[in-house]
């Protein structure tokens, strides 16, 4: 079976951007370890998966639909238009996406969505023939792990691929609640408030017993402990308002076919690769 890799492109060169230990310079003196540490990153993470596809995918500047839905989503973000260049990782973006071009792998720079509904869209059309791996730190792709599904996320030595297993020993759910379960607690990455007196072990028990977020709110008269039914009563709305904004679908049309997507291991290193778009 083929093994489809789906990088979170953005999610991965910000984690690299910000994750080395200093700012670092070519001989020109133009800073470049955001790319260094992206190239690095995905070099070790394609010798670990072994793909023979893969896809890249970006978010790109545009107004986010979801914010239609709650103004305050993703409201604690910073505006990188307003932070200089020196230390603005987006002045390096170009530089990555040559080294894509040099490596052979496609990528994207979202229009109109978010790059969480790309990665969904090709994860959920290719899962029938293809084992998809994820790379991302987005705890929101845990809803989409399934047999063929899985997520990587790359820490080094401490990469970890979660599966279902994981899923259900770590949170006491399975994969498809995950959405329901992030729209019970919330999500602080997102801006995303939760549920008052909702916590994880509380939202995992709602869900082993009702299993999805509407039954829980259908039959909250039958929650036992009177705060949590309270909480649930008095946010129906915002628990389904979190759901539209967390949950993810196939709704997307995919720009690239999974032809165009095969990727040929040619072996490079971080040097190489640095040095073929002429950084380094």
């Amino acid at each position: 079976m083929d093994k489809f890799l789906i990088v979170d492109g953005s999610n991965l060169f910000f984690q690299m951007f910000f994750g080395m230990p200093a700012r670092i310079v070519n001989g020109e003196g133009k800073a470049i370890q955001g790319t260094l540490g992206f190239v690095g990153a995905l070099l070790k993470i394609i010798r670990k998966v072994e793909p023979t596809h893969i896809l890249a995918v970006f978010d790109g500047e545009h107004e986010n639909s979801r914010c239609e839905i709650d103004a305050d989503y993703k409201a604690n973000r910073i505006d990188y238009s307003m932070v200089n260049e020196k230390e603005n990782p987006f002045s390096q973006l170009p530089d990555v996406y040559k080294a894509l071009d040099y490596m052979g792998i496609n990528y994207i720079e979202t229009t109109n969505c978010e790059a969480d509904d790309i990665i969904a869209s090709y994860a959920l059309s290719f899962c029938d023939n293809s084992d998809i791996i994820i790379c991302s730190f987005d705890s929101d792709f845990f809803q989409l792990i399934s047999e063929h599904v899985s997520v990587l996320r790359y820490r080094g030595k401490n990469t970890m691929l979660c599966s279902s297993q994981h899923i259900i020993e770590k949170y006491g759910i399975y994969p498809n609640q995950y959405a329901y379960f992030k729209s019970l607690v919330g999500d602080t990455a997102d801006n995303i408030k939760g549920a008052e007196k909702i916590g994880i072990k509380t939202a995992a028990s709602l869900l082993r017993t009702f299993g999805t977020l509407e039954n829980i709110i259908c039959n909250a008269e039958d929650i036992d402990k009177p705060s949590i039914k309270k909480s649930i009563i008095e946010n129906t709305e915002r628990i389904r308002k979190n759901y539209e904004l967390i949950r993810l679908e196939k709704k997307q049309l995919l720009p690239y076919d999974k032809c165009d997507l095969e990727f040929i291991n040619t072996s490079k290193t971080t040097t190489e690769v640095l040095k073929g778009i002429g950084i380094k």
